[in-house]
C-alpha cells in the first residue's frame, strides 16, 4: 500500500470514528449484546458504573436547563437508558444463576447497604419500587399526559398568534418559520414524554418480576444443581438478587426523578437551583418558620437539639438573604400594580442623551392608544382580539386598494378616559371614539320606528346615530331593524375607515421601494428601465398617492408601471401620469360604483356650466385648475352638494360624470368641501356599464 493510499485510508477511518451516527449505532449494538451475549463480572461492574454515572448526569442536566425544550431528546435518552438497565438486568441474572456471583458492585449493594440481611434487602427494594412506581412514575406520567393535552390544544392559538405577528410586521418569514418549528417541537416533546413515562413504569414492573424470577431461579439452581440446603440457597441467591436490584433501580429512581423534574419545569431565564432558592428566599417566611421551629423545641418530650439546629439554620438563612438584598423594599402585589400604573400614567422617561433623542425622530406611521378598560381587547389568549382584527384589516385593505398597512402600534394611555381610544397617523391624532366593553352597539336602520332603551352615542366610523345596549337586548333590537355589532367590530370598522381616508399619508417611500423590489423579483421587465431611469421613486410615490387619495386601487402595480413607462417620455408630472393610469382602469372604477343591475347612477354638468369650466380651465403649478371668480365657484360647489345629497337619499354613491379634461381640475376644486364626491370621466366608464343621470349642476 502506498503512502497516499494509507493516509487516505487512515483519514477515512478517522472520519468514521468521529461520526456521531456511528457512535449511536455502536451504542445500540452494545445494548443488544448485553441481552444475548454472556459478559464477565468485570464488564457487569463497568456497565453498572456507567448506568449510575449516566443517571447522575441526566438529573444534573435537568436541574441546570432553563426550559424543557433545551433537553428535547430526553424521551429518546429515557428509552436508551431503560434498554441499558434491562440489558444489565439480563446479564446480572445470567451471572447469578450460572456463576453464583455478579461482580463487586452487586456484592457491595447486597452486603454493605442492606447489611447482608436479605429480608431487609427485600423490604428496602419494595419500598424503593413503591416510591418509584406509585409516587414518581404516576405523578410524572400524569403531568406529562396533561402537558401533552394542553400543548396540543394550545397549538392552533399559538399558530394564529404567529400568523398575526407575521401579518402585522412584528416578525419576518424566517422568524415565523422558527417559531412554528418551536411550537411543533414542543408538542412533539410533550407527546413523546407522555409515551416515555410508560417506559419508566414498565421498567419498575419488570424489576419486581425479575427479582422474583431470580430468587426462584436461584433457589432452584442452588438446591437442584448444586445440592445446597434450601435456606442457604435462599440466603445466597436472594442477597445477590437484592443487591442487583438495588444497583440497577437506584439509577432508575434518578432517571424517574429527572422525568418528573423536566415535565414540571417551567420556562425560565435561570437554572432550577436559581429559581428554587430565589423563590423560596422569602425573608418573612424564613423568619416565621424559624420562630415556629424553635417553639416546637420547647414542647415537653420533644428532642430539643434537632429543632434548635433547624430553627437556627432557618434564622441564618433569613439573615443572609436580608444581607444579600439590603435595599430591597417589600411591597404587596396591590402596591406593585399601583406603582406600575403610576409609572405608565407618567409616560415614558424623558430622553436624556442625544442617542435617546434620535430615537424620537422616527415616528410610527399609525398608532392606536386605548384607555385601561380596553386593555382586554389585546389579550392574546382571547379567541377574538384586536391583533387578529388588525390582521383581517390588513388583508382587506390589500385586496381592496392594494395598500400594505404598516405595523399598528397599540399602547395603553392612562391619560385617556377608561373607555376612550385615539388613532394617530404619524404622531397626529386623526380620530377618536369610546367603547363600552360590556355592551353592544345598535345602529338603527332606515325603517326603524320603535326606539329601544340604551345609551345614546354616535357610530365613530360614519357618524351615524346609535345606541349602546346590553347583550340580552340584541335579539329584540335586531327584530326591530337595528344592526347590532360588538365593540371589536366598531373599533376595527373605524380603524379601517381611518386607514382608507389617510392611505396617501401611510404610503411611505420605503414601502414603495419594497413593492418595487418584490415586483423586480417576479416581473423584472416591468421595472427595469422605468424606475429610476424614466421616473424617480418619489415621483412614483406621488402618482400612487394621487390614486389613493381618490380610493383608486393600486394593487396592479405591474399595470401601473407599464402605463407610466408608456407616458413618462411625454411628461413626468405625477398628476398627469395618475390621470393616464385612471384611463386604463375603466373596468375597475366602474365595478367599484355600479349596482347589481350594472347601472351607474350619476349626475352631470349642465351645458352652460361645462362651457364655463372649459373656458376657465388653465394650467397651474400643481396641475390644471379653474380661473373663476369666488362667487361662481361657490355656486358650483353648492349646486354640486345638492346633487350629492339627492343621490345619497336614493341610496347611491355621489358620482359626478364629466369630460376627461375637466375631471382633475374639478376634483381639486371640491376636494376640501366635498371630500366624499366621486368624480369620474366619461372615458373611465367601462363599455358594458349602463349610466343613468339623476340631475345636473346648474348655475345662473
Amino acid at each position: 500500500m502506498t503512502t497516499a493510499s494509507r493516509n487516505a485510508f487512515l483519514s477515512s477511518l478517522q472520519s468514521i470514528f468521529r461520526s456521531k451516527d456511528l457512535a449511536m449505532i455502536f451504542g445500540v449494538i452494545t445494548l443488544v449484546a448485553l441481552m444475548v451475549v454472556p459478559i464477565p463480572a468485570a464488564m457487569v461492574d463497568l456497565m453498572l458504573a456507567l448506568s449510575i454515572t449516566i443517571s447522575i448526569g441526566i438529573i444534573l442536566l435537568v436541574m441546570f436547563i432553563r426550559e424543557p425544550m433545551e433537553f428535547s431528546v430526553f424521551p429518546t435518552v429515557l428509552l436508551l437508558v431503560t434498554l441499558l438497565r434491562l440489558g444489565i438486568n439480563i446479564s446480572i441474572t445470567r451471572q447469578i444463576l450460572v456463576e453464583g456471583a455478579a461482580g463487586k458492585i452487586v456484592a457491595t449493594f447486597g452486603n454493605l447497604i442492606v447489611g447482608g440481611d436479605y429480608i431487609v434487602g427485600v423490604v428496602l427494594f419494595l419500598i424503593l419500587m413503591i416510591i418509584q412506581f406509585v409516587v414518581i412514575n404516576n405523578g410524572a406520567g400524569r403531568v406529562a399526559e396533561v402537558s401533552a393535552r394542553f400543548t396540543l390544544d394550545a397549538m392552533p392559538g399559538k399558530q394564529m398568534a404567529i400568523d398575526a405577528d407575521l401579518n402585522s410586521g412584528l416578525i419576518d418569514e424566517n422568524q415565523a418559520r422558527q417559531r412554528r418549528k418551536a411550537v411543533e417541537a414542543e408538542a412533539d416533546f410533550y407527546g413523546a414524554m407522555d409515551g416515555a413515562s410508560k417506559f419508566v413504569k414498565g421498567d419498575a414492573i419488570a424489576a419486581i418480576i425479575i427479582m422474583l424470577v431470580n430468587i426462584v431461579g436461584g433457589i432452584a439452581t442452588g438446591v437442584i444443581q448444586r445440592g445446597l440446603p434450601a435456606m442457604e440457597a435462599l440466603q445466597g441467591y436472594a442477597l445477590l438478587t437484592i443487591g442487583a436490584g438495588l444497583a440497577v433501580q437506584i439509577p432508575a429512581l434518578l432517571v424517574s426523578a429527572s422525568a418528573g423534574l423536566i415535565v414540571t419545569r417551567s420556562n425560565s431565564e435561570d437554572s432550577l437551583g436559581d429559581d428554587l432558592f430565589g423563590q423560596l428566599s422569602n425573608i418573612r417566611v424564613l423568619v416565621a418558620a424559624a420562630g415556629i421551629t424553635l417553639l416546637l423545641g420547647f414542647i415537653p418530650g420533644m428532642p430539643k437539639v434537632p429543632f434548635f439546629l433547624i430553627g437556627a439554620g432557618l434564622g441564618a438563612a433569613a439573615y443572609f438573604v436580608k444581607k444579600a438584598t439590603p435595599d430591597e423594599v417589600l411591597v404587596s402585589p396591590q402596591e406593585l400594580q399601583m406603582q406600575q400604573q403610576m409609572a405608565a400614567a407618567a409616560g415614558p422617561a424623558e430622553p436624556e442623551s442625544p442617542e435617546d433623542m434620535l430615537e424620537m425622530v422616527v415616528v410610527d406611521p399609525i398608532e392606536l392608544e386605548i384607555g385601561y378598560s380596553l386593555i382586554p381587547m389585546i389579550d392574546d389568549d382571547s379567541q377574538d382580539n384586536l391583533l387578529r382584527r388588525i390582521t383581517s384589516i390588513r388583508r382587506q385593505l390589500m385586496s381592496e386598494i392594494g395598500l400594505i398597512l404598516p405595523v399598528v402600534r397599540i399602547r395603553d394611555n392612562l391619560r385617556l378616559q377608561p373607555q376612550e381610544y385615539k388613532v394617530k397617523i404619524r404622531g397626529q391624532e386623526v380620530a377618536s371614539g369610546e367603547l363600552l366593553m360590556d355592551r353592544l352597539l345598535a345602529i338603527p336602520g332606515p325603517e326603524v320606528d320603535d326606539n329601544i332603551p340604551g345609551v345614546d352615542t354616535t357610530e365613530p366610523a360614519f357618524g351615524l346615530p346609535a345606541l349602546w345596549i346590553y347583550e340580552s337586548e340584541q335579539g329584540q333590537a335586531e327584530l326591530k331593524g337595528y344592526t347590532v355589532v360588538n365593540p371589536f367590530s366598531v373599533l376595527s370598522t373605524h380603524l379601517t375607515e381611518v386607514v382608507r381616508n389617510n392611505a396617501p399619508e401611510l404610503l411611505s417611500r420605503q414601502m414603495v421601494q419594497e413593492i418595487i423590489n418584490q415586483i423586480r423579483k417576479k416581473s423584472p421587465a416591468s421595472v427595469d428601465g422605468v424606475v429610476p431611469e424614466m421616473i424617480s421613486l418619489g415621483e412614483l410615490q406621488a402618482i400612487l398617492r394621487n390614486l389613493l387619495r381618490e380610493r383608486v386601487p393600486v394593487r396592479d402595480m405591474v399595470g401601473i408601471l407599464e402605463v407610466v413607462a408608456n407616458n413618462a417620455a411625454v411628461t413626468r408630472d405625477p398628476n398627469i401620469l395618475a390621470e393616464a393610469v385612471r384611463q386604463t382602469m375603466a373596468n375597475t372604477l366602474s365595478n367599484m360604483y355600479r349596482d347589481q343591475n350594472n347601472m351607474l347612477h350619476v349626475f352631470t354638468f349642465a351645458p352652460n356650466v361645462e362651457s364655463k369650466l372649459r373656458q376657465a380651465l388653465a394650467p397651474a403649478e400643481n396641475g390644471p385648475g379653474f380661473q373663476v371668480d369666488a362667487m361662481t365657484a361657490q355656486q358650483i360647489v353648492a349646486q354640486t352638494g345638492e346633487q350629492m345629497e339627492n343621490l345619497a337619499k336614493q341610496g347611491f354613491f355621489p358620482i359626478l360624470l364629466c369630460p376627461r379634461e375637466l375631471r382633475l381640475a374639478f376634483r381639486r376644486l371640491v376636494e376640501q368641501s366635498l371630500p366624499n364626491l366621486v368624480v369620474l370621466a366619461f372615458s373611465e366608464v367601462s363599455p358594458g356599464t349602463r349610466v343613468k343621470a339623476h340631475g345636473m349642476v346648474q348655475v345662473n
